[in-house]
């Protein structure tokens, strides 16, 4: 682990795909920090203190400093840690593309399948989630040029922007009856990357187990509709 980092801390969640973001950066740097988690359904007074704007996690502290906001946290950590591997790209074009797509992937609302209140909006939102998939397959063709990662051969911005929401696609296919969202037919690239991703040392550790997700769901899906019915 690298050393003289000052105090760094992550307010967050463990299922939270926005907070593995700059928890998977943090590992890539070796980067030591404290992950404060919050308690669900509820908001600490630090967090409400340190993202008085949004509320909402993640907030990384660094030197008592609150970042928000999963990717610009991401992009925070890249340039502090500038001696650990880079996570964005050096060439200006290349920087672009990786924010674009990063961008892409936080239009889309990868919980909202579970959450969704009729059969008609399921289906909507995973046929939305396939044409993303068919995207993001070609993208990848395209930016990895035949090496593991969208980072070439190591995990890059896209790679960590794409790679938190696994775990919560993982889930989705079970919880939808088998719905093949990485498929090996239609998606082939996406599905070797998955694994790669997975597998690696900064991540492996920080993405939750499949059935930790679904039960999550479950009760985050039970709240939606509680919070539904009342109003």
């Amino acid at each position: 682990m690298a050393s003289n980092n000052g105090d760094v801390k992550l307010i967050g969640a463990w299922a939270s795909p926005y907070v593995m973001r700059p928890r998977i950066a943090l590992n890539v740097k070796s980067v030591e920090y404290e992950f404060l988690q919050e308690q669900f359904g509820s908001k600490s007074e630090l967090l409400l203190k340190s993202n008085p704007v949004h509320k909402k996690i993640p907030v990384l502290l660094h030197n008592g400093k609150p970042i928000c906001e999963s990717s610009i946290i991401v992009e925070y950590i890249d340039e502090v840690w500038s001696s650990g591997p880079s996570i964005l790209p050096s060439d200006p074009y290349d920087r672009a593309v990786a924010r674009f797509w990063a961008a892409y992937l936080d239009e889309k609302n990868v919980r909202g399948a579970a959450a969704a209140s009729s059969e008609e909006a399921k289906n909507a939102a995973v046929d939305q989630l396939k044409e993303g998939m068919a995207l993001l397959e070609g993208a990848y063709v395209e930016i990895s040029k035949g090496k593991d990662f969208f980072g070439g051969e190591k995990i890059g911005f896209i790679d960590i922007a794409f790679g938190s929401m696994l775990a919560w696609l993982r889930a989705l296919q079970v919880m939808l009856g088998g719905v093949k969202l990485l498929d090996e037919e239609k998606t082939p690239g996406l599905c070797k990357w998955a694994a790669k991703f997975s597998a690696d040392p900064a991540v492996k550790d920080v993405l939750p187990e499949t059935e930790k997700i679904i039960e999550f769901a479950k009760l985050l899906v039970a709240k939606i509709k509680a919070a539904a019915a009342s109003s």
